[in-house]
């Protein structure tokens, strides 16, 4: 993808003591931005089995027909046990709010976040927008209405 290609982010820093850099690809074939707490009055510890909502100081105005998937970071989740528990959160295009981000503590200690610790990522993806219609029948397939599990394990 060319860089005239690439869609604009707006950001809105909603503090003035925040002094976060905007959220970025740490490299050229990341699918994520990485999204930081903007924490300037302090840390902020998560109990364990807690969930916390951890403010990132931006807003953000995505492209028409977009949403920002809020992920795990691979590391938080591996190595302490840190998930985003609504995985993928989603900020709709027409939300101006804080993007905040909501961090469930699933490991035996209490979980400390400093102020621009990386806590999650971002990712920008498509939206389709469909018409709802009432049917009386649906198509049949071989799987039909086997749920759960049907498909086996292996």
């Amino acid at each position: 993808m060319s860089d005239q290609s690439r869609m604009t982010l707006e950001f809105k820093r909603l503090l003035p003591e925040n002094d976060l850099p905007l959220p970025a690809y740490a490299t050229a074939g990341a699918a994520g931005m990485d999204l930081r707490a903007c924490l300037p009055a302090g840390p902020m510890t998560i109990a364990v089995g807690a969930v916390a909502l951890v403010p990132t100081g931006f807003a953000v105005a995505l492209p028409a027909h977009t949403e920002m998937q809020i992920r795990p970071r691979s590391g938080l989740a591996t190595r302490s046990r840190i998930m985003v528990p609504n995985s993928p959160g989603t900020v709709d295009e027409d939300y101006r709010g804080e993007v905040k981000v909501a961090l469930m503590n699933m490991g035996d200690d209490p979980f400390v976040i400093q102020h621009g610790d990386r806590i999650a990522q971002a990712v920008i993806a498509p939206v389709l927008r469909v018409a709802m219609v009432e049917v009386d029948t649906l198509s049949d397939t071989a799987r039909g209405s086997a749920g759960f599990g049907s498909t086996g394990t292996r």
